[in-house]
């Protein structure tokens, strides 16, 4: 023990100083308290940048680390969103023979007989915006909401801890396929810790419940399949990353090259037909006009940490007096329609047959998105992270640190976004991605250094 101390004294500190400040960020911090959220969360992305430098070829090391720093927050309750309410309510009504899809929280209260476990409380703190809409989590994500009601047995701690379990288990997932696929495009495999040990990785997942890990775990599990020609097998797996979270119906045309005409439209039915036995035990004849106009409202009703709107928004309403609720709605349908011309080019003007171009393709596809998203919440930047680590690309791992500017929101009762701090974190990112572009791999950025 003496010698290995010796040997690794510095890291050994580095991650005793991380598991106090994640401590804090779990059990000690209120989100309208930006200035000590902006302090922990640089602090946690320093200590996260040494841990690897040093210790980056330790594999047990870091992988130890990444379980202590999440084990931290294994009893706390979420402090940075209020969507784990959401989780643990539409876990409830599944327990209890209820489809969230076809009834709204408000719908539900104003029934005498309804009854869930922890009901008031949950209706209380998912907030106005949850509780007159339609459940918005597809089906997969909906299962996990419903093991973790029934593990935890009515009691709210025991859903968040179930909660929690996935999730951790969902980034042990996608660090294990995450080094394999390295090791396939021969590239360091600790370059997956960049995503395993990153702050914003574990605060927005283990801590706030979210479910991109879990999403990218299934998805980085399909590409490893693809990577040993075992196409057939991804696709149910494939159908389970996009019924989790939706994302990955992006990239379903930009396989088409990759796999060839004929495999592509196998696959593309497989995963149609995975996605359908998916969504049946929740099907009703108005599933689908609920789901589709909740879904909708992402696209033309919510502003948050936005880029390029941002930018049309300013200019639209003071030069040309646009009216802003209109601006969105007619924003929401061009974006639609410019990722689908983006998506075309991607599939049909690079040369998607190899493995590594495939997974950049994914990844500018990915990054336009949301650059144009009206709506861009910290924990989305996860799978860009996760993705993004298989490349040689590193503007993502800069976002999942400048995103933190995003979180001043938090600390106004209203929302009221700083739009100087979202021009800096835009222009930050978009200028690394437009060097990273223009510019020969030798000068591209690489972390660590020593």
């Amino acid at each position: 023990m003496l010698s290995y101390w010796r040997l690794h004294k510095y890291p050994i500190l580095l991650v005793i100083g991380s598991m106090l400040f994640y401590a804090s960020f779990a059990y000690d911090l209120h989100r309208t308290d930006y200035i000590k959220l902006l302090t922990l969360f640089c602090g946690l992305f320093f200590f996260c940048y040494k841990i690897i430098q040093f210790e980056k070829w330790n594999f047990k090391f870091l992988l130890v680390a990444g379980i202590l720093f999440r084990l931290i927050f294994f009893i706390a309750e979420p402090n940075l969103s209020q969507d784990f309410y959401r989780f643990i309510w539409d876990g409830e009504l599944i327990k209890n023979g209820i489809n969230p899809y076809l009834h709204t929280p408000d719908q539900l209260m104003e029934q005498s007989n309804f009854s869930i476990a922890n009901a008031d409380e949950l209706y209380a703190g998912m907030g106005s915006i949850h509780a007159k809409h339609y459940s918005n989590y597809p089906p997969v994500n909906q299962l996990f909401f419903a093991l973790a009601s029934i593990l935890g047995g009515g009691s709210m701690l025991g859903s968040i801890i179930a909660l929690r379990l996935i999730s951790i288990l969902g980034d042990l997932g996608a660090l294990y396929f995450g080094r394999k696929l390295l090791q396939k495009l021969n590239r360091p495999g600790h370059m997956a810790f960049w995503y395993f040990l990153n702050p914003l990785v574990i605060i927005e997942l283990t801590g706030n419940l979210h479910f991109e890990g879990t999403m990218l775990f299934f998805f980085l599990w399909a590409l490893y399949l693809f990577s040993c020609n075992k196409w057939w097998w991804a696709a149910p797996l494939y159908a389970i990353s996009i019924m989790v979270k939706l994302v990955p119906i992006l990239f379903l045309p930009i396989l088409l090259k990759y796999l060839g005409l004929k495999k592509s439209a196998t696959f593309y039915v497989l995963v149609g037909l995975g996605c359908i036995v998916l969504l049946l035990p929740f099907y009703s004849p108005s599933f689908l006009e609920n789901y589709s106009d909740t879904v909708g409202l992402w696209f033309s009703n919510f502003e948050f940490n936005a880029g390029i709107y941002n930018g049309i928004k300013k200019i639209a309403v003071h030069f040309y007096e646009a009216k802003p609720w209109e601006l969105i709605k007619s924003y929401g349908t061009v974006v639609i329609k410019i990722m689908a011309i983006v998506i075309l080019l991607l599939t049909f003007l690079r040369k998607n047959q190899n493995l590594q171009t495939l997974i950049t393709s994914i990844l500018l596809a990915l990054s336009l998105y949301y650059f144009m998203s009206s709506t861009v919440h910290p924990w989305y930047i996860v799978f860009l992270l996760g993705i993004a680590i298989l490349t040689e690309y590193r503007f993502p791992l800069v976002w999942s640190f400048a995103i933190v500017l995003s979180y001043q929101a938090y600390s106004n009762p209203d929302y009221k976004e700083n739009l100087w701090l979202l021009a800096f974190e835009y222009i930050l990112v978009m200028g690394i991605f437009i060097y990273e572009m223009t510019t020969k791999g030798s000068k591209k950025l690489y972390f660590p250094k020593n």
